[in-house]
C-alpha cells in the first residue's frame, strides 16, 4: 500500500514511525514533514492547503491512502475533496469536523441528544458574554468557538480573568477563532483523555491518556498545546470507560449521523471525571498531541489496517491490540513557550532511539545541514515503563540526554499517578 501523511507535527511522526512498521506498506510519503518524519518516509513539499495539488501528486504516484494529522485541513474539507477523487482517506469530512472547528457547535449537539456536558451559552459580543459571567461568577471558562491551536481556552479562577479573556477573544488575540465565544460552567474533578475510531457506524475504542496543559509544575501558568502526556489513565477505570462510550460516544456517533454529518476518523474525547460521571469538555477530531506519541509506543497492533479499515466502513473486521506498559511522554519546548520565543536555536544532540524510548521530532528543521527548533513544542521525550514512576524515569533519563540550549520542560509529568503509585 501507498500511503500519504499529512502534517509536520510531533504527531504525525508518531504516526509515521508508527505505519512504517506495516508489512502492508510498500512506500510512505509526507507532506510537509520533519527531519524526524524522514526517517520514515519521503518528505514532499507540498502545500496542503491547495487540495488540487495534493489529489495530483497522490494521482501521480499512485497513493492508495491518505493519513490527515492535524485538525486544519479536516476543517477546511480536505478529506472530503480526496475521496470526492477517489483516494481512501483517514479522517473526517469538513461538516463533521465541526466538533473540533466550533465548540458552540459541539455544545449544541451535547444539548440536542443529552450528552453530559458543562452548562454553556453562546456569544458574538463581548458585553453580554460578560453580563453573563457576571451572573454565573466564577471560576467559569471561556472558549473561543474556533481552531486557536490548544490556547483558545481560559479556566477563569476569577470574575475578572473571565472578563479578560473575553475581551481577548473579541479583540482578536485568536484572530478569527475569536469571533465567536462559548462561555461554560466549571467543571471540577480529574481530566483524562480518551481516543475512539468510528467508520461512522462501528466504534472501535482505542485508548485513554492524560495530558499536561499548563506550561509549569503543578499544573500552574498559561495553558499550552500540552506539556506531557501519560497513557494509560488510571483515572479511566474499565466502568468509566463503559460509560464514556455509551453516554458520550455512540450517542454523537448516531446523533452526527442522525443530522447529516457522519463521522469517519478518531474521536479524541477531553473529559471531566466528575461525581456524577464522565462529562464532555470538548472533542477534537484527530489524534492529540503529545497524547498520540504515548498510544503509538503503546499499541501493538499494525496501525495501517485499522486506519484503512475506518475510512473505508470496514472498523468491524478489526481490533487494537495494547502493550500492558506504560508510556510517558516530556515535550521539550523552546523558552519563553506558549508567548514569546527565539526560532531557528540549534540541537547539538539527540540520543538515539530504543525499543522502551524514543524522541519525536515536533517542531524541528534542517538549516545548512543543522538540525534548529523552529516551533514552540520542539522534541516529544517518550518512553515505556512498567508503572507511571518507572516511565516517568526513563522519559526524564533521555530527555536530559538532548543537548539543547534554548529548550525547557516541566519535570513532573504524570505528578498525580505518580502520588497515587507511591500511596
Amino acid at each position: 500500500m501507498k500511503v500519504l501523511l499529512i502534517g509536520s507535527g510531533g504527531r504525525e511522526h508518531a504516526l509515521a514511525w508508527k505505519i512504517a512498521q506495516s508489512p502492508l506498506l510498500d512506500a510512505l510519503y509526507a507532506a510537509p514533514g520533519n527531519p524526524g518524519i524522514a526517517d520514515h518516509a519521503t518528505l514532499v513539499e507540498l502545500n496542503v492547503e491547495d487540495h488540487a495539488a495534493v489529489i495530483a501528486f497522490a494521482k501521480e504516484k499512485a497513493i492508495d491512502f491518505v493519513v490527515i494529522g492535524p485538525e486544519a485541513p479536516l476543517v477546511a474539507g480536505l478529506a472530503d475533496d480526496l475521496r470526492a477523487a477517489g483516494i481512501a482517506t483517514f479522517g473526517p469530512s469538513k461538516a463533521a469536523a465541526q466538533l473540533e472547528g466550533s465548540k458552540g457547535f459541539t455544545k449544541d449537539l451535547c444539548a440536542r441528544y443529552d450528552i453530559p456536558t458543562g452548562a454553556y451559552q453562546r456569544f458574538k459580543s463581548a458585553e453580554p458574554a460578560k453580563d453573563y459571567v457576571r451572573a454565573q461568577g466564577a471560576p467559569i471558562v471561556i472558549k473561543a468557538d474556533g481552531l486557536a491551536a490548544g490556547k483558545g481556552v481560559t479556566v477563569a479562577m476569577t470574575e475578572a480573568e473571565a472578563l479578560a479573556a473575553i475581551d481577548d477573544c473579541f479583540d482578536g488575540a485568536f484572530g478569527a477563532a475569536g469571533a465567536e465565544v462559548v462561555v461554560e460552567a466549571f467543571l471540577d474533578g480529574e481530566e483524562a483523555s480518551f481516543f475512539c475510531l468510528s467508520d461512522g457506524k462501528t466504534a472501535l475504542a482505542l485508548a485513554t491518556a492524560q495530558d499536561h496543559k499548563r506550561v509549569g509544575d503543578g499544573d500552574t501558568g498559561p495553558n499550552t498545546g500540552g506539556m506531557g502526556a501519560y497513557s494509560p489513565a488510571p483515572v479511566m477505570t474499565a466502568t468509566m470507560v463503559e460509560r464514556t462510550m455509551k453516554e458520550i460516544i455512540e450517542p454523537t456517533i448516531s446523533g452526527m449521523a442522525k443530522d447529516g454529518n457522519p463521522f469517519s476518523g478518531v474521536f479524541f474525547a477531553g473529559l471531566m471525571i466528575t461525581a456524577k460521571g464522565p462529562e464532555l469538555i470538548e472533542y477534537n477530531v484527530r489524534f492529540g498531541d503529545p497524547e498520540c506519541q504515548v498510544l503509538m509506543m503503546r499499541l501493538k497492533s499494525d496501525l495501517l489496517p485499522i486506519l484503512y479499515a475506518t475510512a473505508t466502513g470496514t472498523l468491524d473486521r478489526v481490533d487494537a491490540e495494547w502493550r500492558d506498559e506504560v508510556a510517558l511522554t516530556v515535550v521539550l519546548a523552546s523558552k519563553g513557550y506558549p508567548g514569546a520565543y527565539d526560532k531557528n536555536t540549534p540541537i547539538a544532540h539527540i540520543p538515539e532511539a530504543s525499543e522502551e524510548a524514543k524522541v519525536f521530532h515536533a517542531g524541528t528543521a534542517l538549516k545548512d545541514d543543522r538540525l534548529v527548533a523552529t516551533g514552540g513544542r520542539v522534541l516529544n521525550v517518550t518512553a515505556l515503563g512498567k508503572t507511571v514512576t518507572e516511565a516517568q524515569a526513563h522519559a526524564y533519563a533521555l530527555a536530559d540526554r538532548v543537548e539543547w540550549e534554548n529548550g525547557f520542560c516541566r519535570r513532573d509529568i504524570g505528578w498525580q499517578a505518580v502520588a497515587r503509585e507511591k500511596v
